[in-house]
């Protein structure tokens, strides 16, 4: 799956609870759009799409604050 896959995916399920056009780079938490459960909704999609499992010590805000963060954990998780 290319970078531009994961990214799409992303980005639109993080479009279809904000309206907002948001850039690979921009800080969702920064932004104000993440609260504590939609971080876990965040986390429970990343898993469920890209049948992936997040563990305890991937559950860093740095790995989730932007598309690129959680494109390469995505990556990172696929390919180890």
């Amino acid at each position: 799956m290319s970078h531009k896959d994961i990214k799409t995916r992303i980005k639109a399920f993080i479009g279809k609870h904000f309206q907002y056009e948001l850039k690979p780079d921009e800080d969702i938490f920064s932004l104000g759009f993440v609260n504590s459960l939609f971080a876990m909704q965040l986390v429970t999609f990343v898993e469920s799409e890209f049948d992936i499992t997040v563990e305890d010590e991937d559950l860093e805000l740095d790995n989730f604050r932007t598309v690129n963060a959680i494109d390469s954990l995505v990556q990172k998780k696929l390919s180890g």
